[in-house]
């Protein structure tokens, strides 16, 4: 009941704030300049913002599209991926991922349970995606006290923000991965109903076979473990050959996948603002790569997952044109979310099912003496269950309500932003497993958070920037119920009900910059942690499962990120660049060690060649090995992969046609990311040939 309250409240709140009239955005909805932020308080110069930032979009996102969104984004600085196979891999920022890094759809959450368990993918499709923004630091305080590791939000159309000047805007990309036989189609369509109406349709298609990989699944510490193994006389009615699983090389079995999603949408935009609602549904089928047993009496197990999903989204904005008020904004999404794993003969194992809403309500400041920002409530609510074998959750409900803030003050080259924060969770789950008793568990977390900065701009398109945070995050309900066997994890999981709310200091340096033929941009960060939530793997087996214990200690988090370019030369319309991209982060947990699944250091350079109508490029990416491991983690050998890109776009730049090849991990190399937590299982992708076409007109 309270759902559907806050649904339609949410509906009718979107409604009533667009009586005056629709408020036409400040960006065109063709293009917006890759050096503009659209994510955060304000729409700004990404050289002013506050905050490690990202952005990928146009042929750079064309070039580097998958079907998950970590390995969409694995060239982003400070960011790696979990790499759970090829279909469900999250973002990793600054090595930390799940509940601190939250994932975004047009400011949104996903609204789905890839938070729960990192076999989850993202209820979030790349392939539709205009733009993507990555950022780390303060910003993300906006979206969530969570977000601590920072925030990905996915830009797409499905809104309209413009009434198209043509009879029909169409937008399309398609392409063909040789690594998993990958083929993939996605389109866009918006038509004008007269001068304020449009109406918008979009929808995907991707299948996939079995990924190709550079070597053999397991690294050679398993392979000999199984090999000694079978040596040992199976039982009689196992089905288990290690000989046969040690020698698996070239494919990655039960990796294959398809999925499509669909969506429709109507706005109403008129010099005052805007009102539009979307509806999308999502279709996802997908195998957990197969964890093959190394030891007599492991079970084997090689789980697909289905996912649909069912939402609806609604904006409204109002520009009063006042001379306190620029802009009212209402932002709305609700979610029906299920999926099913299913066993090898196709019967349903375990349901997952996931019912949520979210909406933010934000008051835009005007701009009075360099005086700006944005205030606003966020309010967030989730129903959750699981029914299954391997049902590791109790049923439980979360209800968050947030109030924030954020302000600017710009006085000529100096500017200053603060931030303020306060969430208030609750947490409800029935029953849950306490002293082999089953009771109700209730928790509930008041947290603040609050950040400063200041950034001074030295020279023209150069600013330095120093910002000092403090948050405050609620445990997460995954982090406090969890009880059980999970076989898409491989593990037995257990969660701790009197957790503490997780407390951080962080400061930022960050250097940004350009000028004529080069670009600069440089950050460095050191987090201090009180109780920070943790998974160790304690060495024990329950169910035949190694067991994780959730724990809390203090920890510290500090590293860097580099990314710059340089023009080395010109020949009439042609241009030749280097580019380099350096990230790092050590983690340290008080009284435990190393934090576990922590990215190593990575280094990437590249040179391109470009003119009107082609790009050339050629990189080379260097992973170094990582030992610095936590207790009973292996550790993960370095790699260095070659890749090459070819664009040519036929009427020149600007225009609507491109053509794309690429070469990725050109000599095959058999690559493990230690963030993953089947690294020790399922390399990555082997060498992919990719072909790429984007059309819009």
């Amino acid at each position: 009941m309270l759902m559907k309250n806050t649904l339609l409240f949410g509906v009718a709140a979107a409604a009533i704030c667009t009586v005056p009239s629709a408020f036409a955005q400040e960006h065109d909805e063709k293009h917006i300049d890759e050096d503009i932020v659209v994510t955060g308080a304000l729409i700004r110069n990404r050289v002013d913002v506050l905050s490690g930032v990202a952005i990928v979009s146009g042929e750079e996102l064309a070039q580097h599209l998958r079907p998950s969104l970590g390995e969409t984004l694995d060239h982003t600085p400070g960011v790696s991926a979990t790499s759970f196979g090829p279909s469900a891999s999250r973002p990793v920022l600054r090595g930390l991922q799940g509940e601190r890094v939250r994932v975004l759809t047009d400011g949104i959450g996903t609204i789905d349970v890839s938070n729960t368990s990192v076999d989850h993918a993202t209820a979030v499709n790349p392939l539709l995606a205009e733009r993507i923004e990555v950022l780390r630091g303060p910003q993300s305080l906006l979206y969530g006290a969570s977000a601590i590791g920072g925030v990905v939000n996915v830009i797409s159309r499905r809104i309209p923000t413009s009434v198209p000047d043509e009879p029909i805007h169409i937008g399309a990309v398609a392409s063909y991965g040789s690594a998993a036989d990958e083929r993939t189609l996605a389109g866009t369509a918006a038509m004008p109903l007269g001068e304020n109406f449009v109406v918008h349709v979009d929808g995907s298609w991707s299948k996939s076979d079995d990924l190709r990989i550079g070597g053999f699944a397991l690294t050679p510490a398993l392979r000999a473990q199984a090999i000694a193994s079978s040596l040992l006389p199976p039982e009689p009615d196992s089905d288990i050959d290690f000989l046969e699983n040690a020698a698996v090389a070239g494919r990655l079995p039960n990796t294959a996948a398809r999925s499509w999603d669909a969506a429709v949408s109507a706005a109403y935009i008129n010099e005052g603002g805007n009102i539009a609602v979307a509806y999308s549904h999502i279709d996802n089928l997908y195998g957990i790569p197969l964890r093959f047993a190394t030891q007599p009496g492991q079970e084997q197990e090689a789980p697909r997952i289905h996912v649909k999903q069912d939402r609806i989204d609604a904006r409204a904005e109002i520009a009063p044109q006042g001379a306190v008020i620029s802009k009212l904004g209402l932002r709305f999404g609700f979610a029906d979310y299920r999926h099913a794993e299913l066993e090898e003969d196709g019967a349903v194992g375990t349901e997952f099912f996931n019912k949520g809403l979210e909406t933010r309500f934000e008051i835009t400041q005007a701009d009075r003496g360099g005086w700006s920002g944005v205030t606003g409530a966020q309010y967030v609510n989730r129903n959750f269950n699981v029914v299954g074998a391997e049902a590791f959750l109790p049923r439980f409900s979360v209800s968050q309500f947030g109030l924030f803030t954020m302000q600017q003050f710009e006085l000529d080259a100096l500017k200053v932003e603060a931030g303020a924060r306060y969430d208030r969770s609750v947490m409800h789950a029935k029953p849950v497993s306490l002293a082999g008793a089953f009771v109700p568990a209730l928790r509930t977390f008041d947290t603040v958070s609050g950040s400063l900065g200041a950034s001074w701009r030295f020279a023209e398109e150069w600013r330095f920037g120093v910002n000092l945070s403090r948050t405050s995050r609620a445990p997460a309900a995954e982090e406090l119920f969890a009880n059980g066997p999970h076989a898409g994890t491989n593990a037995y999981e257990i969660g701790d009900l009197d957790l503490k709310p997780e407390r951080t200091w962080s400061v930022e340096a960050l250097l940004r910059g350009k000028g004529d033929g080069y670009s600069l941009e440089a950050s460095a960060y050191h987090s201090w942690f009180s109780n920070f939530i943790f998974d160790g793997r304690t060495g024990g087996f329950e169910d035949g499962l190694p067991v994780y214990q959730i724990g809390q200690a203090d920890a510290r988090f500090y590293g860097f990120e580099v990314e710059g370019t340089l023009r080395l030369a010109t020949f009439g319309d042609w241009k030749l660049e280097a580019d380099a991209l350096v990230d790092y982060v050590h983690a340290e947990i008080e009284s435990y060690g190393p934090a576990p699944r922590i990215p190593p250091l990575r280094v990437l350079g590249g040179l391109s060649l470009t003119s009107e109508k082609w790009d050339l490029r050629a990189e080379v990416e260097r992973v170094t090995g990582q030992d610095r491991v936590a207790p009973n983690e292996t550790p993960t050998p370095g790699f260095t992969m070659t890749n090459l890109e070819l664009a040519w776009r036929p009427w020149g730049g600007h225009q609507p046609l491109s053509f794309m090849l690429s070469a990725s991990n050109l000599f095959n190399v058999n690559a493990r990311r230690h963030a993953s937590f089947l690294k020790d299982y399922a390399p990555l992708a082997g060498r992919d040939i990719r072909i790429s076409v984007r059309l819009e007109i």
